[in-house]
């Protein structure tokens, strides 16, 4: 066997896995050997698995039997929703067999006497080895691709194939997610009104058109990701969170960050505090003439807006009037799966790449939150384009999801390692600019949103924030996930929870929570409205210093 050790130091191994899956299945391995018992006890549960699952579909084919089976699908599983693979045999068995070999995989992680950060990547590896080998996934065992090829004479399947030649060529080998020609950036998407009214060399910053008769006197400044393209924040007409703020009387602006390459490879964690979110809340300021503002912050957008916050407080600086940390991150104790992505091994893979670059390539970061749902974000297209000749659709999120964004080597070194190697934030180890960061100095009010579904930022683990802030918290929890959670504009399938007590844990929090129909939206328009002071007639865009010097959505956002 390959040690560990060995399979960890190989350089060009660790290109080909850059999570450094093969570390801990090689571990996993080692110890399966070393404790034949468990293996064996494991697959004589699978063998039981299997002979149960066989008896159940071979009474069902001769008409003895009818009623569920001992293995089903989990809730909300759509790859086997057609009803032929509970109706006919031969798809029957298919979906069987795999639900019982898949459901052998994820307990042999939990067999091989690994310590609980290695199970839980381990148990993830082999979740992506399930997905990807389901029936679901090839034209011989899905049969509403093989019902397709039947009723267009095969022509699905031609254009399954090329539709698969042209990714191979086109996109990486991976099926696209998204038809982007009929959303344009400036046009379809990011299209709320405004001008660009300060650009450094990181992050230009948007100030919107007023659109109400009158503006409150406290403005809004939003903190995107720097990780993404600011415009998830200003999605589309109707879908567009700064349009919501812009519509209820928020003079608002939002910063937009430059696409990291090579020469930015120096820029640090720093900078994009104090270069970019510290710059653009001067630029504010200045424009507006107020002496506080309300910052709403998304995912890390979020984390540096209390990076930030802490910092000023340091020195005395309380020009931040209110925080909205969005699906945000303070404690990365418990980062969910994204934490398999996350480990020594898997940083000092992306560290070995990052070196040779200058800068994380953002497709790189996009295959990874892919990964953490690949059924829905992989292979549900690899079904439809690939098998059934589909084309992707035009769907804006799609959209901005394809949409990446470079990373400077030293700013994503610093977050990994700071934060989710180290959790030195929430500890109160972290230094920025000269000063440790303390989060229980932040006094500001705070409106923390999280999503349910989410998959990056667990809502379990956002709630933990509500201990670590100084100030009065809001909790508030969204039924969707990371994305639909902030893209959540008032419908009919909306729903969120509040509970104004913060109990210690979450479970607390949800057990005693009032469940609410419709966005959150309405709750954080209501609750910053309140802090953001009296209302008066709108200013014109820019200022003196600050003149207008481009229409919105800037030029960093097309670099």
């Amino acid at each position: 066997m390959i040690p560990a050790e060995d399979i960890v130091g190989d350089e060009q191994w660790a290109d080909t896995d850059p999570a450094a899956f093969a570390p801990v299945l090689a571990r996993l391995g080692a110890g399966l050997a070393g404790n034949p018992g468990a293996a064996l006890r494991e697959a004589a549960r699978l063998t039981g698995d299997v002979v149960l699952a066989t008896t159940e579909v071979a009474a069902r084919a001769v008409g003895l039997a009818d009623g569920p089976t001992s293995l089903t699908p989990a809730p909300g599983d759509r790859r086997f929703s057609d009803p032929a693979w509970e109706e006919h045999p031969w798809f029957l068995a298919q979906r069987q067999a795999y639900l019982a070999w898949s459901r052998h995989l994820g307990r042999l992680a939990g067999a091989g006497g690994l310590d609980d950060a290695d199970a839980a990547k381990a148990h993830f590896a082999l979740g992506m080895v399930a997905d990807a080998l389901a029936p679901t996934n090839f034209l011989g065992s899905n049969p509403v691709a093989l019902r397709k090829a039947v009723e267009t004479g095969g022509s699905s399947v031609v254009e399954g194939i090329t539709n698969f030649l042209e990714d191979v060529a086109e996109n990486g080998a991976r099926p696209r997610q998204v038809d982007a020609s009929a959303l344009r950036v400036g046009r379809e998407l990011a299209c709320t009104p405004g001008q660009v009214v300060f650009r450094n060399d990181l992050v230009e910053v948007i100030q919107y058109a007023p659109q109400t008769k009158s503006v409150y006197q406290t403005p809004l400044l939003l903190s995107p990701p720097w990780i993404n393209r600011y415009y998830i924040m200003d999605l589309a007409p109707g879908r567009s969170f700064a349009e919501w703020a812009v519509s209820h009387g928020h003079t608002t602006f939002a910063m937009s960050y430059r696409n990291a390459d090579a020469s930015m490879r120096d820029v640090g964690l720093d900078d994009y505090m104090l270069r970019g979110l510290d710059a653009a809340l001067a630029v504010v300021g200045e424009i507006t003439e107020a002496e506080k503002v309300n910052v709403a912050g998304l995912c890390v957008g979020g984390m540096l807006a209390s990076m930030l916050a802490a910092y000023q407080a340091q020195g005395g600086d309380d020009r931040i009037q209110s925080l909205t940390l969005l699906n945000t991150l303070l404690d990365f104790s418990q980062p969910g799966d994204l934490g398999a992505f996350t480990g020594p091994e898997a940083v000092a893979g992306v560290e070995r790449r990052m070196a040779r670059t200058g800068f994380l390539d953002g497709r790189e970061m996009g295959t990874t939150f892919d990964s953490l749902r690949a059924n829905d974000l992989i292979w549900n297209y690899v079904s439809a384009n690939w098998l059934m000749g589909d084309q992707p659709p035009a769907f804006d999120i799609l959209a901005w999801n394809a949409d990446s964004i470079g990373v400077p080597e030293a700013t994503h070194a610093a977050y990994l390692h700071a934060l989710y190697l180290e959790n030195r934030l929430a500890e109160g180890a972290m230094t920025m600019g000269g000063r440790q960061l303390c989060l229980d100095d932040v006094t500001a009010d705070t409106y923390i949103l999280a999503a349910m579904a989410d998959h990056i930022t667990p809502w379990k683990s956002s709630y933990a924030s509500t201990g670590l802030l100084g100030g009065t918290v809001r909790f508030v929890l969204s039924s969707a996930g990371h994305i639909a959670g902030i893209v959540n504009p008032p419908g009919p399938k909306r729903r969120y929870w509040t509970n104004d007590a913060l109990p210690d844990t979450a479970e607390d929090w949800l057990e005693d929570a009032t469940q609410h129909e419709g966005s959150w939206w309405g709750d954080w328009a209501d609750w910053i409205g309140r802090r953001a002071g009296k209302r008066r007639p709108p200013r014109a865009v820019g200022s003196a210093a600050h003149p207008p010097i481009g229409d919105a959505p800037g030029t960093y956002v097309h670099a």
